[in-house]
């Protein structure tokens, strides 16, 4: 029996926020369906060109709160995406007030977290590029 990947789903508690650091990313809003009844929002993103529903996001906002959200989302991993250029991708988020996590030393990857600390892979495209400062001799910073 074939499946497809449709999306990746994360609770959050400011939405706001959370859309904004996607859209730092580069992902933009394809869909969104709010339901009364069930007091929710669902935001779906998704890279540019890649509306078909097999590349989203789906950002889930429970009007009255959620209390049972942890206080670390790591327990699904993480998403993933290739960037054409991870040193300026880095210095796009870092100008914007994101922490770079794990800094893309190696030319290749880089880590950071949403404001729900949900952990965001980033991976150069194509080949690796060659170590650049500030980068290169760049810590760790929390954890990612």
């Amino acid at each position: 029996m074939p499946i497809k990947y449709l999306h990746t789903m994360v609770r959050v508690k400011d939405l706001d926020k959370s859309i904004a650091f996607f859209e730092l990313l580069g992902l933009k809003e394809r869909r969104r369906m709010e339901n009364e009844g069930g007091r929710f929002t669902l935001v779906f993103l998704c890279p540019p060109g890649q509306d078909d529903g097999h590349a989203d996001v789906e950002l889930t906002y429970n009007w009255d709160g959620d209390d049972a959200l942890p206080s670390d989302s790591r327990h699904f991993g993480h998403l993933a995406y290739t960037v054409e250029n991870i040193y300026e991708t880095c210095q796009h988020l870092q100008d914007n007030g994101i922490t770079i996590n794990r800094p893309p030393r190696d030319g290749y990857m880089a880590f950071v977290r949403s404001p729900d600390n949900v952990s965001v892979e980033l991976l150069q495209e194509g080949d690796r590029l060659a170590p650049a400062e500030p980068w290169a001799s760049m810590e760790n910073t929390g954890s990612w």
